[in-house]
């Protein structure tokens, strides 16, 4: 798959009226005018999150007019010329859970082992799939947003949890065989050790990989808003991608990245933007950023935490915030990427093969420290150890290769 160029930018629609609860009562003029202010700092794409259980109440139901509700949203966003990725599983979102009541209380079952509850998934995947197929201004669809994250509600293993996602690549697939299908996961993935979904199930399913890079999870920390570890974990963790990957040529999405408080102060906003940018953009796996999150959710609704409510680009009443203006910048830029040759980091083991050393590359690990020390000198590639002295690899990735040490 031939990379975009340039990089594309967008951002993660959420609703600045009634947060997701807004597809309760969709209004398109709303939907409109915070399109509208996406369009304006030059974004030139969205991802939005239709909410499951209100579209498949029952597992033999779909509700048609939840799915007339979304393709309207798509249609709006085409006025703005502005391409859609759709996310199918809501799954999780900004700490609350969405799930169809067939999967709960007497109900309960997991969603990722149980045939049943599979099957319905299935079917909720095609439907999907095919209606906005029909819309070409559609570019992708993902599984779910970090559906890992439904873990551990609903139990798994590492086998059942790639197994259902396989199939519902598949269900993709075939239902919108034009479309990227993709497989969204929260960073556990990569660094902890224990978890059931594995980097394989990242860098193996799907058209591309894709990433969401926090610096709540620890990198903040390390050295602060702004020191080295903060602003290049999000390159760290494409390059962790593309590394684990035995396609050399994968893209890598940064599908979601943003400026959480308290880890990152309103003040050092812009200039947290402006490096982390400066840094991953140099990438040459990179496919596309993705902010999170478009709009700030109103303080008149309770019970999110902290950092939740100021995350947008764009304030309730539609101000561009800082990062917004920091971003409109980047973008009118247009960087490009390097075509440099890049010395490379080894990392001993392979996350792809060997998940059970996840916490060898975490933030804090002596690899991770390596890797933050040598990439402030300029842009620098991990090759796995098992592939760091293949041509090919190499060729793609970087040249030379060096060892980390604790």
């Amino acid at each position: 798959m031939p990379l975009p160029d340039p990089i594309r930018y967008g951002a993660n629609y959420v609703p600045s009226a009634g947060w997701f609860h807004s597809w309760l009562d969709l209004s398109l003029d709303a939907v409109r005018r915070d399109f509208e202010d996406l369009a304006s700092i030059g974004l030139d794409h969205v991802r939005v999150f239709p909410i499951w259980p209100w579209i498949q109440p029952n597992p033999a139901l779909i509700r048609e007019r939840g799915v007339d509700d979304l393709l309207a949203l798509i249609d709006v966003a085409a006025e703005f010329d502005l391409s859609v990725a759709v996310d199918l599983l809501q799954g999780h979102l900004s700490s609350f859970d969405f799930l169809p009541s067939w999967v709960l209380t007497w109900h309960r079952r997991s969603l990722f082992t149980d045939r049943g509850a599979r099957d319905a998934i299935a079917a909720y995947a095609d439907r999907l799939a095919r209606a906005v197929a029909t819309r070409g201004n559609v570019f992708a669809v993902t599984l779910g947003n970090e559906v890992n994250n439904l873990y551990p509600s609903n139990a798994t293993t590492p086998e059942a949890s790639r197994a259902w996602a396989a199939e519902l690549i598949d269900v993709v697939r075939s239902a919108a065989p034009g479309l990227l299908a993709l497989h969204s996961l929260y960073d556990a993935t990569w660094y902890d050790p224990q978890h059931p979904f594995h980097p394989a199930d990242n860098v193996d399913l799907g058209d591309l990989s894709t990433v969401h890079s926090w610096v709540f999870n620890g990198v903040s920390a390390i050295d602060g808003p702004l020191g080295p570890a903060t602003v290049s974990h999000a390159d760290y963790l494409v390059e962790l991608a593309a590394a684990t990957s035995t396609d050399p040529a994968r893209p890598v999405w940064l599908q979601e990245i943003g400026v959480p408080q308290p880890d990152v102060p309103e003040a050092d906003a812009t200039e947290f933007v402006r490096r982390t940018l400066d840094t991953v953009t140099a990438n040459p796996a990179l496919w596309g950023v993705t902010w999170w999150c478009s709009h700030d959710l109103d303080r008149s609704l309770a019970d999110f935490p902290e950092r939740e409510y100021e995350l947008g680009l764009f304030t309730v009443d539609h101000r561009p915030k800082p990062a917004a203006k920091e971003l409109a910048a980047v973008i009118g830029e247009r960087r490009r990427r390097t075509e440099e040759r890049r010395p490379a980091l080894r990392c001993d083991g392979d996350l792809r093969t060997e998940p059970e050393r996840r916490a060898e590359v975490a933030p804090g690990s002596a690899f991770h420290a390596a890797w933050v020390r040598q990439r402030e000198t300029g842009p620098l590639a991990i090759v796995a150890g098992d592939r760091a002295d293949d041509p090919g690899h190499l060729t793609a990735r970087g040249i030379g290769t060096v060892r980390a040490h604790g």
